[in-house]
């Protein structure tokens, strides 16, 4: 069903939602995943993958932390580290055909928060044409 599943994670504990549920679902239909996260600190969108620091260390240590987590329940995972604006790296790593599902948490904002803070989630799913799968944060 989905031979490629790309999880965005934010490295925050909104994360947790989606990274249960793609254990599941990785496991059952035998998914390879893909661990993507986006630094977007000030070196991240300046320096692009020239990037160095605390920022990329942590966001490194922090995919592979969640690579072992889906290798320790048998699912085949990969880490991919992009740099700059959210939502628009992510699309560009779909468009490339790289998966045919996307899983994200969200972090349930409303009208006005989204107007401010962006709304990654919305911004990825108007801009790919695979299915996109959004769990809302506890």
């Amino acid at each position: 069903m989905y031979k490629t599943i790309l999880v965005t994670l934010d490295g925050t504990s909104t994360d947790r939602a989606i990274i249960e549920h793609v254990k599941l679902l990785a496991k059952m239909a035998k998914s390879r995943v893909v661990l993507l996260h986006v630094a977007d600190g000030w070196a991240a969108r300046t320096f692009g993958s020239d990037a160095v620091g605390a920022e990329v260390t942590e966001d490194m240590a922090y995919l592979e932390k969640v690579k072992a987590e889906f290798l320790a329940v048998e699912v085949e995972a990969e880490t991919e580290l992009a740099y700059g604006e959210p939502a628009a790296e992510i699309v560009k790593w779909v468009q490339r055909g790289n998966c045919d599902l996307i899983a994200m948490s969200t972090h349930g904002h409303r009208f006005i928060a989204d107007l401010f803070l962006g709304a990654t989630a919305t911004r990825v799913r108007h801009g790919v044409n695979v299915p996109v799968l959004l769990l809302k944060a506890k």
